[in-house]
């Protein structure tokens, strides 16, 4: 790169973001970050801002603005709060954008990046899963470069061949299966939240470790990838790979199966989209299958993880249904990490939910906040009916 490649991070104090930085700081002459935002946690944007010296930093929880400003009083940069702030951030001119906002709260500045024809790489998965049609749009008439950073679709994006996708099968996404695969339904049942974010492979966040523990992760995935690579989800599949070596794989209707293999760490994912078109060191260990010595593969139980199932139907009814889907989600996972209900009530209130709210024609973001709020009304009454 002959000059310094620009760089927002939208969500920097989070896993994917701190990540994110942990690469940028190892190529300083390589990169410039111009705009971080955090939802609330100050002192870690502090500690960042007064390590790279960004131009812009915004805390998404304005309460947080006298706090925030004080915090960086000894550097000279632009302090902001509040949700449309978090948007300004994304429109900053920059090179790069990474979108590490969990959950529904990043699709705003997620499409503001894709709007300006950023190289967008994206950790924030609900922005294809609630509004795939709207964004996929954006992208082509804006020209925007769409790269995927969840481990599974990056791979996928490292072997799909778009130039002779006629010769594409179908996708095979690998999954862990999580701290539970080996459990039974009634074990499942009795579960606590600590043990629901014990991940065995991979070290997330707490609403992405219970995702995981369910199989959600998987659910929303199979809508994402459908999106993402225009592929019917009929042609999209779930295989369970405890070991999570192999991040994901496309197979070629020759027979062929092409995957990208790698160690369970998001910096080689990070790494493959923050110098993309090129790839860059990254301090991941280097894989040794001699080591490893075996890869095993499982399909996933139905019954155990209905989530997957409620993908699929999410997907199939098409319209606002996968961002109902994400919303239950969104509330039922809050609530099992604050007690309020069991592990495996999360799925009954993601299904019952879909069924009360049902889907609307997807024709802009007014319809997706409509069916939103209307998800996590119901959502929330059915936890409530649950305590």
């Amino acid at each position: 790169m002959a000059e310094k490649r620009r760089v927002a991070i939208l969500g920097s104090t989070g896993s994917v973001g701190t990540q994110t930085i942990d690469l940028i700081a190892r190529e300083p002459e390589t990169y410039q970050v111009v705009a971080l935002t955090a939802h609330r946690n100050v002192q870690r944007l502090a500690e960042q801002a007064y390590a790279l010296r960004p131009e812009l930093v915004v805390i998404a929880d304005e309460s947080q603005y006298g706090e925030m400003k004080e915090a960086v009083a000894g550097l000279k940069v632009e302090v902001a709060a509040g949700a449309a702030a978090v948007v300004e951030a994304a429109q900053r001119e920059s090179d790069w954008v990474m979108a590490a906002i969990v959950g529904a709260a990043g699709l705003p500045s997620t499409i503001a990046a894709a709007k300006r024809g950023a190289k967008l790489a994206f950790a924030n998965k609900e922005t294809l899963v609630c509004a795939g049609p709207l964004m996929m749009d954006l992208v082509v008439k804006h020209n925007c470069t769409l790269l995927p950073v969840d481990s599974e679709h990056n791979a996928i994006y490292q072997v799909f061949d778009e130039k002779h996708r006629e010769g594409i099968s179908h996708l095979i996404i690998t999954a862990s299966g999580g701290p539970f695969r080996t459990l039974t339904r009634e074990q499942m049942a009795v579960v606590t939240p600590e043990q629901a974010g014990k991940h065995p492979v991979w070290n997330m966040g707490a609403k992405i470790s219970i995702d995981s523990a369910s199989l959600m992760n998987k659910a929303l995935e199979v809508i994402e990838a459908a999106f993402l690579f225009q592929m019917p989800s009929e042609k999209i599949e779930v295989l369970m790979h405890p070991q999570s070596v192999i991040h994901s794989m496309v197979a070629y209707k020759d027979g062929s199966t092409l995957a990208q293999l790698g160690t369970p760490d998001m910096r080689i994912p990070i790494g493959y989209c923050l110098a993309w078109p090129e790839r860059m060191e990254t301090p991941a260990a280097k894989l040794d299958l001699a080591k490893i010595g075996s890869l095993t593969f499982e399909a996933p139980d139905p019954v155990k993880f209905p989530t997957l199932r409620l993908g699929r139907e999410a997907m199939a009814m098409g319209g606002t249904a996968p961002a109902v889907l994400n919303a239950a989600n969104e509330v039922a996972v809050q609530a099992f990490l604050d007690g309020h209900i069991g592990f495996l009530d999360i799925a009954a209130i993601i299904e019952e939910t879909l069924a009360h709210v049902g889907a609307a024609a997807l024709t802009d973001l007014d319809v997706l906040a409509q069916a939103d709020e209307a998800a996590r009304r119901f959502a929330g009454e059915r936890v409530d009916g649950r305590r």
